[in-house]
């Protein structure tokens, strides 16, 4: 239920097209919550047949120019209904963790490589994360959005913070395992 309202907010931050919004979502709600192009677009015609959105009126009609769309007071309302509802947080799951359990009890094989691919990959994305804050969030930028903003940034960075060290730990204890093989 949150790819409605993730559209939602990304369209009441910036009136868009789906392909604007696809864009918009690889660079950062994305991040957080990721959709396809069709997923987007399938969203965008449930929003607009509810009443939530609308395809704003096009400056000149031309054939295939993209609509844009904006977000209607219903869409507005249904945003703020939900943004103060209470959520119980999801329960964790993750296919990495759960492979090393079950290597517990069948071998470790290809596991410390996989992790440390996995380590690569989060080393990446926290980097990218500490240059979009270094980039859009300098001092002096503290706006109630920014202020927003950049926390959700933060826990982007914690998180990415969290699986490095995490996956450290993880190969220097692969690597004190009795019969420990480099992998």
């Amino acid at each position: 239920m949150s790819l409605p309202h993730a559209i939602l907010t990304a369209l009441l931050e910036k009136p868009s097209s789906g392909l604007e919004l696809t864009r918009r979502f690889d660079k950062s709600i994305g991040y957080f919550w990721s959709a396809t192009h069709q997923q987007i677009y399938r969203e965008l015609g449930k929003l607009e047949a509810g009443g939530l959105i609308r395809a704003l009126p096009a400056e000149q009609p031309t054939r295939g120019q993209k609509k844009a769309y904006e977000v209607l007071p219903a869409g507005r309302a249904e945003l703020a209904r939900w943004t103060a509802a209470s959520q119980d947080p999801k329960p964790h799951r993750d296919a990495l963790l759960l492979r090393l359990r079950a290597a517990a009890v069948v071998g470790t094989a290809g596991l410390e490589a996989d992790l440390r691919r996995h380590l690569e990959l989060h080393e990446r994305q926290l980097a990218e994360y500490r240059e979009i804050e270094r980039r859009d969030f300098p001092p002096g930028r503290d706006s109630p959005q920014d202020r927003l903003q950049h926390l959700v940034l933060q826990a982007g960075i914690d998180l990415e913070t969290f699986w490095t060290r995490w996956l450290g730990r993880a190969l220097a204890e692969f690597a004190d395992l009795p019969g420990h093989e480099p992998g």
